[in-house]
């Protein structure tokens, strides 16, 4: 495996432009003064913004308020991208400012799956030690 290939944790500076960057994106999002139709009226929430280690590039996690249309708001960002790139600009102090791309946050359906998963009866089973084993199957291996 090539060293490029390994995936390494970002650095701490790449951890502080992504989360200045995600400060002002969610700011100037909330503001609303995007014109794209698609974006008219859609909160969008900012879960994350992921530097390159060379800061040329920034990935916005992002998801609009109650999952509605979510591919049609990430193509209107990303349409909005140099906008948003020049007012973010104007706020965060950086040689240059990154490029920015947006992607859906899937962390939302993830959580959603887990809690599914989590609140299933066969879970509440296995963690509820006070509920009777079935007898088909017993747990004590004398019993067997």
């Amino acid at each position: 495996m090539k060293a490029r290939e390994r995936s390494r944790a970002p650095s701490v500076r790449q951890l502080r432009v992504g989360e200045e960057i995600r400060h002002c994106l969610a700011a100037v999002l909330s503001r609303g003064d995007l014109r794209d139709p698609d974006l008219r009226g859609v909160s969008v929430t900012v879960s994350e913004v992921r530097v390159s280690p060379d800061l040329r590039n920034a990935t916005a996690f992002v998801m609009p308020l109650g999952g509605e249309r979510p591919g049609e708001v990430i193509k209107a960002l990303d349409r909005a991208a140099p906008f948003l790139k020049r007012q973010i600009g104007r706020e965060v102090q950086l040689r240059h400012m990154p490029n920015l791309a947006f992607r859906r946050d899937e962390t939302y359906d993830e959580a959603t799956r887990i809690d599914t998963i989590l609140r299933s009866s066969d879970v509440a089973r296995d963690l509820d030690p006070e509920t009777p084993d079935d007898p088909q199957n017993p747990s004590d291996p004398a019993e067997r």
